[in-house]
């Protein structure tokens, strides 16, 4: 009787249940709606062009985004709506010249644009980088940063990028069979960087070209850049992140705690060090007064420059490298250039490849065709609002020049999708060619403070030296 009993209950509480839910699921159904409706039809950016499920939700952009395909749908949405394009519900992409400086750039009696907090995320113990830091905390630390990034400070580390220059050729020519075995150059571009990158900021490489593999912490920092993207989205959605972490496997959250601590580390293994060779934490600690970086800003700093100044910087030179091995005429006239100009390899410097035109027209083209961040940088819009591009933008609203976009479109470059460094010289067909909207190291205080040591493998790329690759020798596309 008893058994009965509870039976009865248990099914005369089921309508109460399923009503229950019912009601749950018509109250979501009402709330999405009207969070739609209100974003396309009422919201403060419901005036700019962009397409309905853009504008609606974040999925859209975020499909494209973990699918490694933002750059190419935000360059088709600004194909179909024009220089600007609302590519979510609160934020804005544009594609011109003018929004670079409205967006990066210093206007007189205004306030720079903040760094979205969402995007630039500090690591792993709350404390900022250069790279993720604004305000006053990253004037701080970028003039700190800045005796290491001279033009002085650049020359006196020749030596030691040429040293890894040559060791790239040596273990090259060792490793590829006389031209006759392929070799994945994009690996071996990161080598090199990661290698110069690590010796310039900690004194000592990885040593991922005397092994010929990433070193187990550059490994990590890759799958660390993947797992922050992924974090980083998540946080357009409330309660997003809070799951994630819940739900993130232990490995992952592992994996995040050793490469923390694989940096705190470094760091101190080089704190403690005394070396003779001066490296960015010589000019770190020999300005680090009573207004300079504490050790976990130090320990942050280093890790955001072995990720900017190593992979962009591989990415760069695996690009160029590829479209001059397209072209033997191309290849031709570079290195018919570098001879001419320089009897010896040991005459090129970085002061005198300013003479380079045809070089620098390489990189250029380089940069556009292939550039590092192909990425918008957002900024928010502050609470009195501002004009970008001659057009109002609304408080809370995220904006950025989405670097693809720009260099992709007719409107900026004829022929956009082509390879051509004539364009950067006096080619009377391209005089159209909107050429400043080229910012591969963005604008404005903060941009890249590294563009000088970024450029300067580039400019002593095997490619591009005496004993250069023969054209031709592309086995894929990539």
């Amino acid at each position: 009787m008893a058994m009965g009993n509870t039976i009865l209950g248990v099914i005369s509480g089921v309508p109460a249940t399923v009503g229950t839910l019912g009601s749950i699921l018509i109250l979501v159904v009402l709330l999405s709606c009207g969070y739609i409706l209100y974003n396309v039809y009422l919201h403060p950016l419901s005036s700019y062009p962009g397409p309905f499920w853009s504008a609606a939700t974040h999925w859209p952009r975020v499909r494209a985004l973990l699918s490694g395909h933002l750059s190419y749908y935000v360059l088709e949405l600004h194909e179909k709506y024009g220089d600007v394009v609302r590519i979510g519900p609160n934020e804005l992409s544009y594609n011109n010249a003018n929004a670079w400086k409205d967006i990066y750039g210093f206007k007189q009696g205004q306030s720079q644009l903040q760094k979205d907090p969402d995007f630039y995320t500090a690591p792993p113990g709350g404390v900022h980088s250069i790279v993720t830091a604004d305000g006053a905390a990253h004037s701080r630390i970028r003039r700190l940063m800045a005796h290491a990034f001279s033009e002085k400070a650049l020359r006196l580390q020749e030596p030691l990028m040429k040293g890894y220059i040559d060791l790239l050729i040596k273990r090259l020519k060792e490793n590829c069979k006389n031209g006759k075995e392929p070799v994945d150059i994009v690996s071996w571009y990161n080598w090199t960087t990661f290698d110069l990158v690590g010796d310039l900021m900690f004194g000592e490489p990885f040593d991922c070209l005397e092994d010929l593999v990433y070193h187990p912490w550059v490994r990590i920092i890759f799958e660390s850049v993947k797992a922050a993207t992924i974090f980083s989205t998540a946080s357009l959605f409330p309660g997003a992140q809070t799951v994630i972490m819940a739900l993130a496997p232990k490995k992952l959250l592992e994996t995040r705690d050793y490469h923390q601590g694989l940096t705190v580390k470094k760091v101190k293994t080089r704190l403690d060090r005394v070396t003779d060779r001066a490296d960015f934490m010589t000019y770190i600690l020999r300005h680090n007064d009573e207004r300079g970086m504490s050790v976990p800003e130090i320990e942050a700093t280093a890790n955001a420059i072995i990720i900017a100044g190593s992979e962009t910087t591989g990415t760069l030179l695996a690009g160029v490298t590829y479209f001059l091995l397209k072209d033997e005429l191309m290849m031709k006239k570079l290195v018919d250039e570098i001879r001419d100009a320089f009897p010896k390899e040991e005459d090129i410097t970085l002061m005198s490849v300013a003479k380079m035109k045809y070089m620098l027209a390489v990189l250029d083209e380089g940069m556009r065709m292939y550039p590092p961040v192909p990425i918008g940088l957002p900024r928010t819009i502050p609470a009195q609002g501002t004009v970008i591009n001659g057009q109002w933008v609304p408080p809370k609203t995220l904006v950025s020049v989405n670097q693809w976009a720009a260099y992709h479109t007719e409107k900026n470059f004829r022929e956009p999708n082509s390879f051509i460094p004539e364009r950067w010289l006096s080619d009377p067909r391209f005089e159209s060619d909107t050429k400043e909207v080229l910012q591969p190291f963005s604008l404005g205080p903060r941009n890249c403070i590294g563009k000088r040591y970024d450029i300067t493998p580039v400019i002593k790329c095997p490619g591009l030296r005496r004993d250069a690759l023969n054209p031709g020798t592309v086995a894929v596309e990539f």
